[in-house]
């Protein structure tokens, strides 16, 4: 029952705050349903994947996809996964040492989420797209679902704004699309890594998808500044009592 709760939570931080809330799914499938962090990781992917597709399919519908930004980004993301999981193989990361990367993962997206919160006004659309930059973020976030299997998109939307000149809508409808992509490639190159028990991951993945549509629904009409500083004190919250969990073992 509390897994179910917080697979719906999922989903709800997602279509509330527009990202952040994949990078819980891997400490709710370890300490809510038992999984281990090698098979929280892997797991992860379809359900991280799955909700943010769901997402990108809504922003198709309503025009707010960039296709021609979605297409070389979510490429380079996929590369950049593709890189993370050799990196885990090179240096033989094992599942907890990645969950531990991604607990650290965890205090620095609340620490930038909490940065944006507080900046005076969000940030401005770029004139012009600056491609290498825009590309280099791709594979950097690629790299970081392929090793600790976070989506990014506390990454992404920033940069898609900053550095692609797209408007805040669109640059979200781009993100879920791109980590869609990303996510894909890492569950295809790490599929056989660990055993994916999908009576796990099936229902995670509807009650996500159910808690995204009903948080999109009321979005526009809830304080986004005051739910993103709530969410981000949390990651840092969580993020920070893992690693030290991790740290004194």
């Amino acid at each position: 029952m509390l897994s179910a709760a917080l697979a719906f939570g999922i989903g709800v931080v997602l279509g509330l705050v527009g990202g952040g809330g994949s990078i819980l799914t891997n400490p709710v499938l370890v300490y809510a349903a038992g999984v281990s962090p090698a098979g929280a990781i892997v797991m992860g992917y379809p359900i991280v994947g799955g909700a943010a597709l769901l997402g990108a399919v809504q922003h198709l519908r309503a025009g707010t996809i960039a296709a021609r930004t979605t297409v070389p980004m979510g490429l380079a993301a996929m590369l950049g996964a593709w890189l993370g999981t050799r990196i885990v193989i090179a240096l033989g990361l094992d599942g907890q040492v990645r969950f531990a990367l991604l607990s650290l993962t965890m205090v620095l997206a609340g620490a930038a989420m909490l940065r944006d919160v507080w900046r005076a006004a969000p940030p401005r659309a770029g004139a012009v797209a600056r491609w290498p930059a825009l590309l280099a973020i791709g594979v950097g976030v690629g790299v970081l679902t392929g090793v600790v299997g976070v989506g990014g998109g506390f990454l992404i939307v920033p940069a898609l704004i900053i550095l692609g000149g797209l408007e805040l809508r669109p640059a979200v409808g781009t993100s879920l699309l791109v980590i869609a992509m990303s996510t894909s490639a890492s569950f295809a190159a790490q599929r056989g890594d660990a055993d994916v028990d999908w009576g796990i991951v099936l229902p995670f993945l509807a009650l996500a998808g159910a808690g995204l549509l009903a948080a999109t629904a009321v979005a526009a009409r809830l304080p986004q500044r005051a739910l993103k500083g709530a969410f981000a004190v949390a990651l840092v919250g969580i993020g920070g009592t893992i690693l030290v969990q991790y740290l004194t073992v």
